[in-house]
């Protein structure tokens, strides 16, 4: 037996790094035990599969004069659907060759491949896409939402087969909604608790738990191709929402940090579904972002709030959390109110003679309390897209118009 799980683990971890990967589900705890892995199997530092294992792991380093680093993963395909989104509701038009090339490139990233994922999800067609450059067996949901919500905003060349990339994508990112009507990121329905009873619980991360900031990105990209509060699955979604507000009125980030991602993408969501924002409950979650808007204007938050959530919404004030509160702001109407007039003169009194920001804080998450993202470009494009939001709220509409219905 033991035998015989060896040989099926060794199968699957080749499998895994071989083409199409950049390593191990390229993060870097994957690779690095892949690599200790492989030793303790007997492969030679010669043998080809250590190799390129070695030099995908490689691939994370970063040296420059002052210190060296090693990055956790790549980032490349968020980057881009994010950095995408916000130029193009900044108003540069849905042809310009710079979106073009954009858009383009994330559509050839597309996975085709029935990864892990298949094994909790019957789904016939695979598609989706991954966080990093190559990791075909794991394309997860919100990358997946934010790369779709990018595409919908460009004007595609004839041959570039984006209405077929873009139904199979969507009815594969609708294929994930668990039981309790919330999406996780990389699986579906994979919350049984006593899995996080094991020694070996990965800092008991070993579950794909269904969290409100996927789940409210999934209903603002719906939202955005002609879904309705009305669509079941949407209902499904807006229960799951509520019953995870928390007491204050904020949500829970898991992907971001913290109450004020969680709060900030609840409220965008719930707005782009055509949601009536006036009720108190979504009210609630308004009020609590103002609550905790710094003297400055601005807003922050720290990962500490991951293991003490008394010290949520607290922080020094950043762009990119500043940024989150605005949006989630102006979603509920009303982009007169002082709290957003003072957001808004943060981020202009804070933007360098270049145009960018500054911002040495980590504001990203990867597994909350052992260890967090960030995200250099999180700087840059959400001040960008939440000034964008602030001036098209003001002219009327809540995105600019798309190539993609429902």
């Amino acid at each position: 037996m033991r035998k015989r799980a060896l040989e099926e683990a060794e199968r699957w971890m080749l499998e895994r790094i071989g083409q199409g990967s950049d390593g191990l589900a390229a993060v870097y705890p994957a690779m690095l035990n892949c690599l200790i892995a492989l030793r303790v199997l007997g492969y030679s530092k010669d043998h080809p599969a250590y190799k390129k294992a070695a030099q995908d792991f490689a691939g994370l380093f970063v040296e420059d004069p002052e210190d060296f680093r090693i990055q956790p993963c790549m980032s490349p395909i968020w980057d881009t659907a994010i950095n995408l989104i916000a130029l193009a509701e900044s108003g540069l038009p849905a042809d310009d060759p710079a979106l073009r090339r954009a858009a383009k490139w994330l559509l050839d990233k597309e996975v085709r491949i029935r990864g892990d994922w298949a094994l909790n999800n019957s789904h016939p067609e695979a598609s989706g896409w991954a966080f990093e450059y190559n990791n075909v067996y794991y394309p997860d949901v919100d990358d997946t939402a934010m790369v779709l919500m990018a595409l919908r905003l460009v004007r595609p060349e004839e041959n570039w087969g984006l209405e077929g990339a873009f139904r199979r994508a969507l009815d594969w990112e609708l294929s994930f909604q668990c039981r309790d009507g919330g999406w996780a990121a990389f699986d579906k329905n994979v919350t049984t608790p006593w899995l996080e009873d094991m020694p070996f619980a990965d800092h008991n991360a070993i579950l794909d738990p269904t969290c409100s900031d996927l789940t409210a990105r999934t209903l603002e990209l719906l939202g955005y191709i002609a879904f309705n509060p009305k669509t079941r699955c949407v209902r499904d979604a807006i229960h799951y929402l509520i019953e995870t507000q928390e007491a204050d009125g904020s949500w829970y980030g898991r992907w971001g940090v913290n109450y004020i991602y969680g709060t900030w993408q609840v409220l965008r969501g719930l707005r782009a579904i055509g949601y009536d924002m006036t009720q108190d409950w979504i009210l609630r979650g308004r009020d609590w972002l103002e609550s905790c808007q710094n003297d400055d204007g601005g807003w922050g938050e720290t990962c500490a709030t991951y293991e003490n959530p008394a010290t949520k919404g607290i922080g020094r004030s950043t762009p990119s959390q500043t940024a989150w509160a605005i949006m989630g702001i102006c979603a509920c109407g009303d982009v007169d109110r002082p709290s957003i007039q003072r957001g808004l003169r943060f981020l202009l009194s804070s933007q360098r003679p270049d145009g960018s920001w500054e911002e040495p804080e980590i504001t990203g998450t990867g597994f909350p309390g052992v260890f967090y993202l960030k995200y250099d470009m999180y700087r840059q494009n959400f001040p960008l897209l939440a000034l964008a939001t602030y001036v098209n709220y003001r002219n009327g509409f809540i995105t600019r118009p798309g190539f993609y219905q429902a």
